[in-house]
């Protein structure tokens, strides 16, 4: 007889990871890292640019790594030619319009892959998984702070 597992940190990193995996096989094909893909979309979720100094703050505070990580992020998706300095002024990063041919291509591909993973789970259980994890998150965040 199948038992349903406890909600754990075990669960919930293989979920992450066995995510994260298809994610990044999806992502090598238009030559993008996952840290490039969350740059390229916080700038898209900004209208298109963004203030690189909160474009680092939100990316390191997201994926808990070090300014310099995002930084280099951030410089390989410039020199690749999908983000330029804006011309609404300095310190801002806008998506090239190859950026956001292929911030629009990446984001419809995970959209298929959300769809065949998540679809057919119950709404309501999908709701209640978010909330728990939103309060795990949460107290992970106040307890690294802390």
């Amino acid at each position: 007889m199948s038992t349903t597992p406890s909600l754990n940190g075990q669960i919930i990193g293989r979920a992450h990871h066995a995510t994260r995996a298809l994610l990044e096989r999806l992502l090598a094909p238009a030559g993008l890292t996952f840290h490039q893909s969350l740059a390229l979309n916080a700038t898209a979720d900004q209208g298109g640019s963004a203030d690189r100094e909160q474009l680092v703050a939100r990316l390191t505070g997201a994926l808990k790594v070090d300014p310099p990580v995002v930084l280099a992020a951030l410089a390989g998706l410039t020199t690749a030619g999908l983000l330029a300095e804006s011309p609404d002024g300095p310190g801002r990063l806008a998506l090239t319009e190859r950026g956001r041919a292929r911030q629009e291509e990446v984001r419809a591909a995970v959209a298929g892959l959300t769809a065949r993973l998540y679809g057919g789970l119950p709404a309501e259980d999908l709701a209640v998984a978010a909330r728990v994890l939103a309060v795990v998150t949460e107290r992970a965040d106040a307890e690294a702070a802390g």
